[in-house]
């Protein structure tokens, strides 16, 4: 491990940087933590509502988490509307947020002081 520069880079890597630049898009962490802490699957006019958001950007970040497999697209009962939700990896990835979430708001509490 003393050289790196003759190491393979694992492509896991690779799958982390674009998931990352997924997570770091407006409102992309916001969606997911709204939808991981909801006992429901939520209309678009309820997430709009509370991300207070345009329409054009949660459409596209509720678009592109489908994409990553970190959103579910259902229907209602009444098959009438269009319910979003976690998947199981976006459930799994909440206590990754929660535990950036903590580490963020312990760096900003020290360094507002």
């Amino acid at each position: 491990m003393d050289d790196a520069s003759g190491e393979i880079c694992d492509p896991r890597y690779g799958e982390v940087d674009s998931l990352l630049e997924q997570l770091t898009k407006s409102k992309a962490l916001h969606v997911l933590m709204i939808l991981d802490r909801s006992s429901r699957a939520l209309r678009f006019s309820e997430l709009k509502e509370i991300l207070d958001s345009p329409a054009t950007t949660l459409s596209r970040r509720l678009k592109e988490l489908e994409v990553h497999q970190l959103v579910t697209r259902v229907k209602d009962s009444d098959g009438n509307y269009t319910l979003y939700g976690p998947t199981e990896d976006a459930k799994t990835l909440s206590p990754i947020m929660e535990d950036l979430f903590d580490w963020v708001s312990i760096r900003f509490d020290r360094n507002s002081n």
